[in-house]
């Protein structure tokens, strides 16, 4: 069908409502939007080189629209309507995050546009978490939470439909679009209604907090959107400055001057009014889940680069652990600092030790006029540059790091694993993408194009063999 919009279009759609309803339903979250656009001019005013770096591989015009979200889903049937609705806006599940590592009982994928194309026009990303009942220990308090869930249908029955449509159809038409967004952000709104007893609700808080935001609730409201941020420690130190009560420490890897993967920091998570189910009208109590979250991204790590990563990480939260109340926060990243000295800190040596993913292009006008011996003189020469590609996915121990300050705690936690992949895609009803395959891709895409641009293809099988 012609009149069919692009999926797209109907993402720019869903990400631009989505933001509005949080602004109206969370004030403080419009206040941190505000906070990081002031930081972000005065970065590119201060550095006119990142600026310029920015706007030749195309990441300044989305830097305001970038945004994820983040939902917590109860049943294998939510997950599987979910990743529906997600890929009628152009969205498929990359990676797979076991945050049982830090004593979640939550397994994840992030629902992300995977083409070039789709990130350039909008890269809107949905964390989406499945609740692992079968973590509980308490086995009779998982089955009671199980059959609250299974009476819960957390998609419209019209988002359905337009679901089913757009399947059939390969997209939908702009009337249909513009209805299918209305219709999911039902999925998605905050409910102060919760459907269970403030006793049903206590023994699951009890068990744990984040049980009791999934099964308590009709559905899984948004429970933050993200902004992302070029200098993430000037919103940390700005927030408290206009009222915001900011996590104790910045999750992910320390200040850099080659920013890697993501970092990210939050205020705390609103204590809001909630009516809960009762035979004369309910009790009246609060719950606490939403929040702001603020992120900066960097380079996306090679095997090699991540492996150093999670090593560093590693021995810097075995040295040092953040308590409850934030103690002992300064000690901790003053030992992430000292342990990321091993990390090289400057792009070319990321590129040249093969520890970072990069995006090849020719450099304006450039030519090459004969044949050159290797990639590095087309490097050297300026004729062809090597550009980061920015992360677009997510880190299991700063998420768990996210999710646990936000559960009114910022002591950190190491689990052993108990990660169960099949038994999510399972759920899911599709297998998830493996991240670390499109950074390649683009990379090993983006030096093959460059290179016949330069009538330099004769590199290419040498670029193989060393890859």
């Amino acid at each position: 069908m012609s009149n069919l919009v692009h999926s797209d279009t109907i993402r720019t759609l869903f990400s631009s409502a989505m933001s509005d309803m949080y602004r109206k339903e969370v004030p403080q979250y419009g206040t941190l939007i505000d906070l990081v656009r002031d930081v972000n001019e005065a970065v590119l005013a201060a550095d006119p080189a990142l600026k310029t770096r920015l706007e030749a591989a195309d990441e300044l015009e989305r830097l305001d629209v970038e945004r994820h979200g983040a939902i917590r889903l109860g049943t294998a049937e939510e997950l599987f309507n979910i990743r529906r609705m997600f890929a009628v806006m152009g969205m498929f599940p990359v990676g797979y995050y076991d945050l049982s590592v830090a004593g979640l009982p939550v397994h994840s994928t992030a629902f992300r546009p995977v083409d070039e194309a789709a990130l350039a026009r909008n890269p809107f990303r949905v964390f989406t978490s499945l609740i692992r009942l079968e973590l509980l220990e308490d086995r009779g308090l998982a089955e009671e939470a199980a059959g609250i869930l299974a009476k819960r249908k957390i998609v419209t029955d019209r988002a359905l439909e337009l679901i089913a449509t757009a399947e059939k159809n390969g997209g939908l038409t702009e009337e249909q679009a513009r209805e299918f967004v209305a219709e999911a952000l039902e999925t998605f709104r905050w409910h102060s209604e919760a459907t269970v007893s403030a006793n049903t609700y206590k023994r699951l808080h009890d068990a744990h907090r984040l049980i009791a935001d999934v099964v308590s609730f009709r559905g899984p409201h948004i429970n933050h959107l993200t902004p992302r941020t070029l200098d993430i420690d000037a919103v940390q130190k700005g927030m408290p400055e206009r009222g915001i009560a900011p996590k104790a420490i910045v999750e992910g890897p320390p200040r850099r001057k080659a920013d890697i993967l993501l970092r990210q920091t939050s205020f705390k998570a609103l204590e809001e009014e909630v009516n809960f189910a009762g035979e004369n009208g309910g009790n009246q109590g609060t719950h606490t889940a939403r929040f702001g979250e603020i992120e900066q991204r960097g380079i996306a790590l090679t095997p090699k680069g991540r492996a150093l990563y999670d090593e560093l990480l590693g021995k810097t939260r075995r040295a040092v652990a953040v308590g409850r109340k934030g103690e002992d926060a300064s000690s901790y990243e003053a030992e992430l600092e000292k342990q990321f000295e091993a990390f090289p800190d400057e792009f070319e040596t990321l590129r040249r030790e093969k520890l970072a993913y990069f995006r090849y292009r020719v450099a304006p006008g450039a030519r090459s006029d004969k044949q050159v011996s290797s990639l590095e003189d087309l490097l050297g020469s300026g004729a062809l540059i090597a550009d980061p590609q920015v992360y677009e996915d997510f880190l299991p121990v700063s998420a768990a790091g996210i999710f646990q300050s936000n559960l009114g705690s910022d002591a950190q936690s190491n689990y052993l694993e108990k990660a169960n992949q099949a038994a999510f895609e399972e759920a899911l009803g599709a297998q998830v993408i493996y991240e670390l395959d499109l950074y390649s891709k683009t990379e090993a895409d983006s030096l093959k194009a460059a290179l016949m641009s330069l009538g330099q293809t004769h590199l290419l099988t040498s670029v193989d063999k060393a890859a």
